[in-house]
């Protein structure tokens, strides 16, 4: 079984904070991360024949399952450490009426949060946990 991959876009504000999160809250070390501006990233959306111009998903691939949107952040919430599993049990509401609150903040995003020019560079540290 290969680490689960959680693909963000690299220059967004709320999506860099949200790896940071992540990383805070993976005490297993357990996600790898990559932009979905890198090659890799471009490879994901390619190979599961998503828009690879227009990021306005977080996605989770894990055991060569492709999760998107609020599946993908709730898989990601029910693995890591401390309380946040809990949030998992948002799973029940239908995934139409998640994904609608998720593509409202997807797209108001960069005006709310802001956005940086290029990517988050990871610490040498967790450069290793980070895919190009």
């Amino acid at each position: 079984m290969q680490q689960p991959v959680i693909i963000f876009d690299g220059v967004c504000n709320l999506c860099n904070s949200s790896v940071q999160f992540v990383i805070r809250h993976d005490k297993k070390k357990q996600f790898l991360f990559a932009s979905l501006q890198s090659d890799y990233g471009q490879k994901v959306l390619k190979e599961h024949e998503l828009p690879y111009t227009t990021f306005n998903s977080f996605l989770l691939l894990q055991n060569s399952k492709l999760y998107t949107k609020s599946s993908g952040a709730l898989q990601v919430a029910r693995q890591l450490d401390g309380g946040w599993p809990l949030l998992y049990g948002f799973i029940v509401i239908p995934k139409f009426i998640r994904d609608a609150v998720y593509s409202f903040i997807a797209r108001n995003r960069y005006r709310w949060f802001g956005k940086q020019d290029t990517c988050w560079l990871p610490t040498p540290d967790l450069k290793a946990r980070f895919l190009g």
